[in-house]
C-alpha cells in the first residue's frame, strides 16, 4: 500500500487477515473444499502465466550465479503445476479438522468437557525460493480455517505474485474475502521483520528454507514459532542387509531429488558388508552423476573419490553429492547420527530385527525408515496432502506438517448454573 513503511503495511495486512479470518471460521467444510478446488483449477487455468512469471525468476537466478539445486526447487513447469493443483485437490479430500473433538467426558459434578479443534488464526509463512510452498501453505491453512501471510523471497518474486493473484481471484470466485490469501513480498526483508514482530495480529509464523532462515526466524520472531528442519539425513546399510534392497534405497534417498531437504547426504555402511557393497553402491551413484565422499576405507575400495572431511559429515549438500563411511558397528552408525544429524530423517536397511530395534529406540529423529528410502517422509507420501513443512521440533508439531498440525484447541465447558464452590 503506498505511503506506508513495511512495518505499517505488514500491520495492516495482518489486521485485514484477522477480518478475513473471522468470515473462514464459520465456513463449512464443504464451503472450504470448494474454495480450494476452485484454487487447482485456477492454477492449471493460468498455467502459461505463471510459467512465464517464472521464466523471469530463473533467469536473473542464473544471472545471480544460484546453485542448480536452488534453481530446481524455484522451477515450474507445467507438469508441476499440475502437480501442485492435484496436491491442492488432494487437501480438499482430506477430512476437515475443525470441530473435532480431541477428548472429553462428563465429571462427577454434572459438567461435560469437550476439546475441541479449532482455526490457529492468522499464520505467517517466511519461505525462500519455494513457489510451491505458496500454494501448499495456503491450500492448508485454508482448509484448517486459517488465513496466510506470505513472505516468499526475492528469488520467487515474480512468480509467487502471479501465484497469490490467481488464488486471490479463486477466493473472490467464491465469494469470500480476498485477505483469506495474502503477500507481504512488497515489503521486503523489512517486512519479514515485521511479520515476525507482528505479535498479537499473527497467531504463528512458519519458516521454510535453509539453516539460516529458520535460526533467523526461531532467534529474532516474537510470534510463536513452528521450526522447520535442515534436513542431514542418514542412510545406515546393517549387515544384516538385504544388499539389494540397500542399494535402490540408497541411490534413491540421493537421487530421486537431491535438492529437498529429506534427500539423504550421509551413507553408512557397516565393515561386514563393506568389501560387498561400497563398490556397487558408489558405482551406482557415480553413475547417477553423485559426487562421494569418502571415508580412507571407502577410498580404499572404490578409489577416485573424494576423500571426506569432518565438515562432510555435517553438510546438507542439497545436490548431486554424499559422504559415504564404513563403520565397524551399529553402535559407532547410532553414535555418528547422534552427532551430525539434524533431526529430521534416518533410515536403516536391515533384516535382522534386534538391529532395527536397537537403531529405532536410539535414534531421536522426526522419521525413522526401515528398509525404506529418506523420501518418504513427505505429507503427501504418508497421507497428510500437501505439507507446510517438516517440524524437527518437539512441541506438537513434529515430522510432517498436515491440517491437524495448523489446528489448536478450544475447552467447552458446559453446565447447568454450575457455580464454583
Amino acid at each position: 500500500m503506498a505511503g506506508l513503511t513495511p512495518t505499517e503495511g505488514v500491520e495492516a495486512a495482518a489486521r485485514r487477515a484477522q477480518q478475513a479470518a473471522r468470515a473462514l471460521r464459520g465456513a463449512t467444510s464443504g464451503a472450504k473444499d470448494a474454495l480450494l478446488r476452485t484454487i487447482a483449477d485456477e492454477l492449471e487455468a493460468h498455467s502459461d502465466a505463471i510459467v512465464a512469471a517464472n521464466v523471469r525468476d530463473i533467469e536473473a537466478g542464473r544471472a545471480s550465479g544460484m546453485a542448480e539445486g536452488l534453481i530446481d526447487r524455484l522451477l515450474l513447469t507445467p507438469e508441476r503445476i499440475a502437480g501442485i493443483a492435484a496436491a491442492t485437490r488432494e487437501v480438499a479430500g482430506l477430512p476437515d479438522p475443525v470441530g473435532e473433538v480431541v477428548r472429553g467426558q462428563t465429571l462427577p459434578n454434572g459438567l461435560i468437557l469437550r476439546q475441541t479443534r479449532v482455526p490457529m488464526g492468522v499464520i505467517g509463512m517466511i519461505y525462500e525460493a519455494r513457489p510451491n510452498v505458496t500454494v501448499d501453505a495456503a491450500a492448508l491453512a485454508l482448509k484448517a480455517g486459517s488465513v496466510v501471510l506470505l513472505r516468499g523471497g526475492s528469488a520467487a518474486l515474480h512468480t509467487n505474485a502471479e501465484i497469490v493473484r490467481v488464488m486471490r481471484g479463486a477466493v473472490v470466485v467464491e465469494n469470500l474475502p480476498a485477505d483469506l490469501v495474502a503477500t507481504i513480498d512488497e515489503y521486503g526483508r523489512e517486512g519479514a521483520v515485521a511479520l515476525m514482530r507482528a505479535r498479537g495480529l499473527v497467531d504463528l509464523v512458519i519458516p521454510r528454507g535453509g539453516a539460516g532462515l529458520i535460526q533467523t526466524v526461531v532467534r529474532e520472531s516474537l510470534v510463536p514459532v513452528i521450526e522447520t528442519g535442515v534436513g542431514n539425513c542418514h542412510v545406515y546399510v546393517d549387515q544384516g542387509a538385504d544388499l539389494d534392497k540397500a542399494l535402490a534405497i540408497a541411490i534413491n534417498a540421493k537421487t530421486h531429488r537431491p535438492s529437498v531437504c529429506n534427500a539423504a547426504e550421509t551413507l553408512l555402511v557397516h565393515a561386514a558388508v563393506a568389501d560387498q557393497f561400497v563398490p556397487r553402491v558408489v558405482g551406482g551413484l557415480r553413475e547417477a552423476g553423485v559426487t562421494v565422499h569418502g571415508c580412507p576405507k571407502v577410498q580404499e575400495l572404490a578409489p577416485g573419490v573424494v576423500p571426506a572431511t569432518d565438515e562432510d559429515w555435517e553438510t546438507e549438500y542439497l545436490a548431486l553429492e554424499m559422504a559415504v563411511r564404513v563403520v565397524d558397528s551399529i553402535d559407532q552408525a547410532i553414535e555418528h547420527i547422534r552427532r551430525y544429524s539434524t533431526g529430521h530423517t534416518e533410515a536403516i536397511v536391515s533384516q535382522d530385527v534386534g538391529a532395527v530395534r536397537a537403531f529405532t529406540s536410539s535414534i531421536d529423529s522426526a522419521a525413522l525408515m526401515v528398509n525404506a528410502s529418506t523420501r518418504f517422509t513427505d505429507g503427501g507420501e504418508l497421507g497428510l496432502g500437501a505439507e507446510i513443512g517438516i517440524s524437527t521440533q518437539k512441541l506438537h508439531a513434529r515430522g510432517p506438517m498436515g491440517l491437524t498440525e495448523l489446528t489448536t484447541t478450544t475447552w467447552i465447558v458446559e453446565g447447568d448454573g454450575h457455580v464454583r464452590i
